[in-house]
């Protein structure tokens, strides 16, 4: 049961429900609205973890473009959408926040699902200029006045797919607006007033006017009109470009306005109204500062990118006392040990340095650490060409955001049998973040390519043996390990390298035999020794491999004892259970029942992963439960 959060008196906020009632506030009204907003941003992501740094920077640009635009009716498009908490405030979800990234609860990220307001599910990066541009594109077929904003953030920028929205948004000149959300640049009061002044008059109808019209003027002029055209845009950019960073946009084909002031509502709201009008595309840049108004995350806005429940007073993270390290840290510590002897290891990771476990190597490697930004293909590609020349690349990414480098991974390292380590972290069910960024893929999408090996350790120390195994085995090699603590288990000194494909058996059994792998072994072993207890003899292994299986210990196991139950926390499709079934066929192998346990064909919404396991039956209960079943049947 989510325990709501104390009842707190917000003046101006306690009268708001949707984007409307903002529209009837004055400016003095709007700034507090902002402070109120962010004490229940705050107060509320205290309580339940989630993204607050870029959510607090966001909250006056939020409210300048739902006043300013007719929302739900114009479409703003956001970005990741981390920075939507103040957005889900205001359109009917204040009520409600409080179950933010809880099980039944309202989503840490857009989801048209849950408000008419969200118009596109988001949760990577990149998406939302191409996103806004089908929704310009299909307003100008429908013959609609719509409004399209896509609010994008100046790391989502780094990805691709930003830049082919940009390149195909500015050539089709359609009515769309682009919010470049700026949280890393740092502009003086000098500089910011000057700013706010030159766009004032930049963005004034008058001027805009004139420009338009003195261009259709122009081109009327037979012979000499193009040419006086190219001579004032040419004078045009030289004297903006004096100014601000705008060129770039300018020649992709989008009318730049900014720097803007990101948290001077005033003045936002005076340049939205005036970029409104404009026709085609725009690109307004907004200047904000990351966890503005809440001094813990404005001093560490990374720390407070995403953060678990924590002390408001102290900004401390409220954890429960463990010695236990996580598989990320385990990673990181060993492959800095790796690093030591080899100095042909290379880490990369795009834009997920701490979140990899990648800090201690980039600070005792600096030439040796890459991080490439939000740009998966490139980090796949990049570690291609690295390991074509003699070095070893090891590519930590999520799971969830290594899909967006698919073709790389087959076409780049694959096909040509490259060696390079892809550091799967966050493989299975991560818990609150929801269905974006469940790694619940990996096992289905990499087995289907020839010459990678597929592995998941059962434990934080088996982590450090495969890792050491991946770095020398001289081929694409898949490691995936889940988010979280490790298990407690006592780490070895010294580290060895395992035989490519072959599992292990934990438990000797023959009512039943459980294959499990990475992160479903342990359970499978606790509810084999409930079952013992029960008279019920039941065979684990720990097969270790997706690919290649180790198909001798698999096959004599499925002749011997003639039912199976395979446990993973990866899609049913195509996943580990299904190799199983298809070694038993390519085999013929008859005779035998097999009961795959796993995720079925959905996608997996925010819980806790203890709730989400419970769900589908891959806790310890579940496994108990499914053993039962099967051991019933004849």
């Amino acid at each position: 049961m989510v325990k709501q959060l104390k009842t707190v008196n917000y003046s101006v906020l306690q009268k708001i429900e949707h984007p409307a009632d903002i529209r009837k506030l004055n400016i003095a009204e709007l700034n507090t609205l902002a402070k109120e907003i962010r004490s229940l941003i705050i107060n509320t992501v205290a309580t339940s973890g989630g993204h607050l740094a870029s959510s607090l920077g966001a909250v006056e640009l939020t409210l300048a473009l739902h006043y300013v635009f007719n929302t739900p009716q114009d479409k703003i498009v956001w970005d990741v959408g981390h920075q939507s908490y103040a957005h889900k405030i205001i359109t009917g979800r204040k009520d409600r926040f409080f179950t933010l990234r809880r099980q039944n609860g309202i989503s840490g990220f857009p989801r048209r699902e849950e408000s008419v307001y969200d118009v596109f599910n988001v949760g990577h990066s990149g998406t939302s200029i191409s996103a806004a541009s089908g929704f310009a594109e299909a307003g100008s077929l429908k013959g609609d006045n719509k409004k399209i904003i896509a609010v994008i953030g100046d790391g989502s920028m780094t990805t691709g797919m930003a830049f082919e929205g940009l390149n195909w948004a500015g050539d089709r000149e359609k009515n769309m607006i682009v919010v470049l959300n700026d949280n890393e640049m740092s502009i003086s009061p000098n500089v910011g007033a000057l700013s706010s002044y030159l766009n004032r008059l930049m963005t004034g109808n008058a001027l805009t006017k004139l420009r338009i019209n003195t261009k259709k003027l122009l081109k009327k002029i037979p012979g000499v009109g193009k040419y006086l055209i190219k001579l004032i845009q040419q004078i045009e950019e030289s004297w903006k470009t004096l100014f601000v960073p705008g060129a770039l946009f300018e020649e992709m084909g989008f009318t730049y306005v900014g720097p803007l002031e990101g948290h001077r509502l005033n003045h936002l709201i005076k340049n939205f109204e005036n970029v409104r009008g404009f026709p085609g595309p725009v690109l307004v840049h907004v200047v904000t500062k990351k966890g503005k108004g809440y001094e813990f995350a404005e001093e560490d806005p990374l720390g407070f990118h995403g953060v678990a429940p924590f002390d408001v007073e102290t900004g401390q993270t409220i954890s429960s006392q463990s010695d236990i390290p996580s598989y990320t840290k385990v990673f990181g510590d060993t492959l800095v040990k790796l690093a030591r002897a080899d100095s042909g290891i290379v880490a990369i990771t795009a834009a997920m340095c701490e979140g990899t476990g990648l800090n201690q190597f980039s600070q005792e490697f600096p030439d040796r650490f890459y991080d490439v930004g939000i740009a998966e293909q490139h980090a796949v590609t990049f570690a291609s060409g690295l390991a074509i020349e003699g070095l070893n690349p090891v590519v930590a990414i999520y799971s969830t955001f290594l899909q967006r480098a698919y073709d790389q991974i087959v076409s780049d390292v694959c096909m040509q049998k490259l060696p390079v380590v892809f550091a799967i972290d966050r493989g299975g069910l991560v818990g609150e973040d929801g269905a974006t960024h469940q790694g619940l893929l990996d096992y289905s999408y990499l087995r289907s390519i020839p010459n990678i090996i597929v592995m998941a350790p059962k434990d934080e120390n088996e982590l450090q043996h495969m890792l050491k195994t991946a770095v020398g085995c001289g081929c694409p090699v898949s490691l995936r390990y889940p988010r979280g603590k490790g298990v407690g288990i006592d780490l070895d000194g010294e580290l060895n390298t395992l035989d490519i494909g072959k599992g292990e058996v934990l438990k000797e059994g023959s009512d039943l035999a459980i294959i499990a792998i990475g992160s479903a072994v342990n359970p499978a072993v606790a509810a084999a020794g409930k079952l013992s207890k029960e008279g019920v003899n039941i065979k684990v292994i720990n097969a270790r491999f997706v690919k290649p299986l180790d198909e001798e210990l698999i096959l004599k196991t499925a002749v011997a004892i003639k039912k199976i139950i395979t446990i993973e926390e990866n899609v049913i499709q195509g996943g580990f259970g299904s190799a199983v079934l298809e070694l038993l066929a390519g085999k013929n192998v008859t005779g035998v029942v097999v009961k795959r346990l796993g995720i079925p064909d959905e996608f997996v919404c925010h819980a806790t992963q203890a709730e989400q396991r419970h769900k589908y039956g891959l806790d310890e209960k579940g496994i108990i439960l499914a053993a039962k079943e099967m051991l019933l049947k004849k």
